[in-house]
């Protein structure tokens, strides 16, 4: 998440950790545009040669605990009044214990205040029990997502042998968002835990436990707002019967000063097609009726998850794509909770990411960033990040490209629906629906010319005003390397794409603030902050 302060005015977007390592010795910049160059059609995605490293990028940096200047070439609006808040990886390594994914990274807070158009920097790192665990032996004492913590080499052979059976407890490194409940911040990852913090100084004041208010071993670090605060989210329960899928609703407002979660409730249970094997989902999308989980054939295998520590594994390697199943799409009312019983299918596809979601004219219209392929979780080993040359390029080249895409969804599909036609009578739509259970047939949200640019990832849209409503545009970066390297504008009206880009700038997720008292939805401003590996000092 990004969040800015504008006076009483809390202004928030959702966002993603894995570009948010900043390092310090690099040039940083904080990106401000107004206006974009169109970009140029192409047939497809091209095979790309002579990619840059960004190893720079997967690097341990230093925490700047007071505020330092900047320069700033241009101008910013001096409407422009608050807090831009990141948060992502930052310390890769412990004394000679080194993590093995771009997820495991220590969280670090960042901090740009924007203030009468100027702009200062601070990071602190969070510090969680894996942090203060870790800093106190130097060695990764704490496991997490891609890197297996081994015994404690200050233990006899005895206990280094038992803690082989000890099952991986919840991990509390929340380097993935900035999210808000009840008017307090928290970084959060997929975990049962988050951490309150002080968004002025970034303060670690308190850990918070999901499963000590509501019966979930996790949470998403991407939230859903109703307009009055209400909060939406996604976690599994895992018991002697299987998982099951939450749906978790958090009320706006608190009824004591301390509270935290006080007030949460699960909304309904979505039983998994396989209880052992559940799917993995980063987010979910919603509407303004509606609670939209997507299931998707990227799967959990619980069994090898549970005996990782028995087999040596790492937690991701019990996560699997099974290319062979179909994702299902599971409606949700959000004042009863009752699970529309109607299930619409497509195709193997993965998602991290929506768009949006909305009704019109009896259909959901669902918009998410979409793959045909599910490896991408084990394409960010950094390993593979810190590659170069012909592996580097070889390693982009037979990734898997991320576009956006719409299904339209029925909503009034009953046992009289006639079977084999396209449900979908939109005549806008290219998307097609037809009842044999629902199958759904995207609809592509762009042109040829988004393949050259590798595709979109990291969706944004002006959340305030276009969230669970019919909208115009959307943001997100290009991706022609491993990270993102230009930001892109999409009209929905004709699907066409404007693009900033500039060599050897790499840009993170933007997020759109709307002028003071802006009518049209896309008058307002892209931040970013765009890394540069290649000026490092």
């Amino acid at each position: 998440m990004l969040s800015f302060h504008f006076g009483n005015l809390f202004f928030e977007i959702r966002r993603d950790c894995l570009f948010s390592s900043i390092l310090r010795r690099s040039v940083i910049k904080i990106l401000v545009v107004f206006s974009v160059d169109e970009a140029k059609p192409t047939a497809k995605t091209k095979v790309v040669t002579g990619l840059e490293s960004i190893a720079p990028l997967i690097s341990t940096v230093e925490e700047t605990p007071e505020p330092i200047t900047t320069t700033i070439k241009g101008s910013i609006p001096t409407w422009i009044n608050g807090n831009f808040l990141r948060n992502g990886p930052g310390k890769f390594e412990f004394g000679n214990t080194h993590y093995n994914h771009w997820f495991d990274g220590m969280a670090m807070l960042h901090q740009f205040k924007i203030q009468n158009g100027q702009v200062t920097y601070k990071s602190r790192f969070l510090q969680s029990d894996a942090y203060k665990k870790n800093s106190e032996r130097d060695r990764i004492m704490m496991s997490e997502f891609g890197t297996l913590a081994m015994p404690d080499p200050c233990k006899n052979f005895f206990q280094r042998f038992l803690s082989r059976f000890e099952i991986i407890g919840p991990m509390d490194n929340a380097n993935v968002s900035f999210v808000k409940y009840k008017g307090d911040y928290y970084v959060s990852t997929e975990s049962n835990f988050m951490h309150k913090v002080n968004p002025e100084n970034l303060e670690t004041l308190e850990k918070v436990d999901w499963s000590k208010f509501i019966a979930v071993n996790g949470a998403t670090a991407h939230p859903h707002y109703d307009p009055d605060g209400t909060t939406y989210n996604m976690g599994n329960s895992y018991g002697s019967k299987g998982a099951l899928y939450n749906i978790i609703k958090v009320p706006p407002e608190k009824t004591e000063r301390k509270d935290t979660l006080q007030g949460a409730k699960v909304l309904c249970s979505i039983v998994p097609a396989n209880k052992s094997h559940p799917s993995y989902y980063h987010s979910f999308a919603m509407s303004e009726n509606y609670v939209v989980f997507i299931e998707q054939p990227i799967k959990m295998d619980l069994l090898k998850i549970v005996t990782c520590k028995i087999r040596g594994k790492a937690l991701n390697q019990g996560i699997y794509w099974d290319p062979k199943l179909k994702t299902v799409f599971h409606l949700i009312d959000k004042r009863s909770g009752e699970v529309i019983p109607m299930k619409y299918h497509t195709k193997a596809i993965s998602i991290f990411h929506q768009i949006n979601a909305f009704e019109e004219d009896g259909f959901l219209m669902l918009d998410m960033c979409c793959s045909d392929g599910g490896q991408a979780i084990s394409n960010y080993l950094i390993q593979n990040l810190r590659k170069s040359g012909e592996a580097l390029d070889e390693l982009y080249n037979t990734s898997d490209r991320t576009f956006p895409r719409r299904f339209v969804l029925p909503l009034n599909v009953t046992s009289d629906t006639p079977t084999n036609q396209n449900l979908n009578t939109r005549p806008s739509s290219k998307a097609t629906c037809i009842k044999i259970s629902v199958f759904c047939q995207h609809e592509d949200l762009h042109g040829d010319d988004l393949y050259e640019y590798g595709g979109l990832e990291f969706p944004q849209i002006n959340y305030s005003k276009s969230n669970t409503r019919p909208y115009r545009y959307f943001y997100g970066c290009g991706f022609r390397h491993m990270v993102g390297d230009s930001l892109l504008k999409m009209d929905l009206k004709d699907k066409t794409l404007k693009v900033w880009q500039q060599k050897g700038f790499y840009p993170s997720e933007p997020v759109f603030v709307p002028s003071p008292h802006a009518t049209d939805e896309d008058a307002g401003v892209i931040l970013s902050v765009v890394l540069t590996p290649s000026q490092v000092k």
